[in-house]
């Protein structure tokens, strides 16, 4: 479902990320294929200093989707970029994407928040966040945050992923399917 980025990838993403209604979300624009690989070179290049995390989504036949990215690390945490190319909205890719990579963020490199800043005119990320049960809303609790990221202007909204949160998540998620295998048995 995840890899780890490489060039190869470049031609797919490229395409699908200059949807109309994909490329004005995406954090890393690039307006040219070739700039696209050079902005993919540069990334690959900050994972290894340890500046970022990027991580390319793959369909169930392992074609490239999109891409979910862990930035600015500072203080084990950082914050969370993820876009999907447009065929593949509503199908569930983002979910099965943020899940695997938050167990990889949490679980084995050491993450303990992960951020969204949300465009306050993005509607369906927002309610996307919003539906996950271990997503809060930070404009109040990281005010700090939250007044750096619009100090040009009323532009975001701020969420947190607290690993203790997504931890109970995931735990409570493994009781209740437990618990559903031992009706379906009775």
């Amino acid at each position: 479902m995840l890899k780890k980025r490489d060039l190869h990838d470049g031609h797919a993403l490229y395409e699908l990320m200059t949807h109309p209604e994909v490329f004005p979300f995406v954090r890393q624009k690039a307006y040219s294929y070739d700039e696209f690989l050079f902005l993919t070179k540069k990334t690959i290049e900050s994972e290894e200093r340890g500046e970022l995390i990027s991580r390319t989504i793959l369909d169930e036949w392992g074609n490239p989707i999109g891409t979910i990215n862990l930035f600015d690390l500072q203080e084990k945490s950082g914050f969370l970029g993820t876009w999907i190319g447009k065929p593949y909205h509503g199908k569930g890719y983002n979910k099965i994407a943020k899940d695997a990579f938050f167990q990889e963020l949490f679980y084995e490199l050491g993450i303990e928040t992960v951020f969204m800043r949300i465009r306050k005119e993005n509607i369906r990320s927002q309610k996307a966040a919003e539906k996950l049960p271990y997503v809060i809303s930070a404009n109040e609790t990281r005010k700090a945050i939250y007044d750096t990221l619009n100090q040009d202007g009323d532009i975001y909204n701020l969420y947190e992923i607290p690993k203790d949160l997504y931890t109970l998540h995931v735990m409570r998620q493994g009781v209740q399917e437990e618990e559903q295998s031992q009706l379906l048995e009775a």
